[in-house]
């Protein structure tokens, strides 16, 4: 199966974010992809939380879900929606849900997954992230029948090696870690976290993600935040197979099963857990 992962250079407006998204989409499934992976928050990035208010929408009148569901169907692709900024309908909930979509060939959501670990982390003394203060996180790991068994998990989920192998072990095949990577650690963690995952779990690995400086329309007096970029496809014996750069485009690649019981069966490791005590 050949793959395509969009990279974005999302703004803090859907309305302005959503064509181009469309049209790269469009263009991977010209080039032959019959799955394509859009980055973490797909919609909007960058906005504050009074914005955030205003600009989203819960899941079902969700414009950017509706519109990629039907091309998902009218392509009739597989789409990973690498994630979309939402409200979350929950009454006691003042928080915003970051949600990840695997959407069939004919439009239907296949599988939902809320990120788990929220990005609350001091980079310097000048850059701090609070992801906790505008999004609740998710309580629940998710394994998708999709064109093949796939784990689904977000972006700074990828520093939590126990959520793969436990994704590895109930039967994914391919782990999906679309992201918004802050441009500091993504420098120094980024291609070594993903390519340790694969390794780790015989897996395949596809990271599609947001690059660059993020325009900020609806919050014009904002600091714009910059993203890493570099969306990466890894094998299962910890091989990169495609680097998107620092430019918005397609990365396409080309996904072989037999690589996953080629590496599991070289490397059996999933099999070997022991129990031991301490520390």
């Amino acid at each position: 199966m050949r793959a395509g992962l969009v990279q974005l250079n999302v703004s803090d407006d859907p309305r302005l974010n959503l064509p181009v998204t469309r049209d790269l989409i469009r263009q991977a499934a010209a080039g032959g992809a019959g799955w394509v992976l859009t980055p973490e928050v797909t919609n909007l990035l960058g906005a504050s939380r009074e914005s955030l208010a205003r600009l989203l929408h819960p899941e079902a009148g969700d414009p950017t879900l509706a519109a990629l569901r039907a091309d998902a169907r009218e392509l009739r692709i597989w789409l990973l929606i690498g994630s979309l900024a939402l409200k979350t309908g929950e009454p006691d909930e003042t928080r915003f849900a970051n949600r990840s979509f695997l959407i069939a060939p004919d439009g239907a959501i296949r599988a939902r997954y809320d990120k788990l670990h929220m990005f609350d982390v001091t980079v310097s003394e000048t850059e701090s992230y609070r992801e906790s203060a505008a999004y609740r996180a998710g309580d629940r790991a998710v394994l998708a029948q999709g064109p093949w068994p796939v784990g689904l998990t977000v972006c700074y989920d990828i520093r939590f090696p126990r959520l793969y192998r436990a994704l590895a072990q109930a039967g994914a095949q391919v782990l999906t870690v679309p992201a918004a990577f802050n441009d500091t650690t993504g420098a120094a963690h980024w291609e070594v976290l993903l390519r340790a995952r694969a390794i780790e779990t015989g897996s395949y690995v596809l990271a599609p993600a947001q690059c660059g400086l993020h325009a900020t329309h609806a919050d014009p007096g904002r600091r714009p935040r910059r993203s890493h970029g570099h969306s990466l496809a890894v094998d299962p014996w910890g091989q990169v197979l495609g680097d998107g750069g620092t430019d918005p485009g397609v990365t396409f690649v080309e996904l072989d099963p037999e690589a996953v019981v080629r590496a599991r069966s070289r490397i059996p490791s999933l099999t070997h857990d022991r129990e031991f005590t301490g520390p």
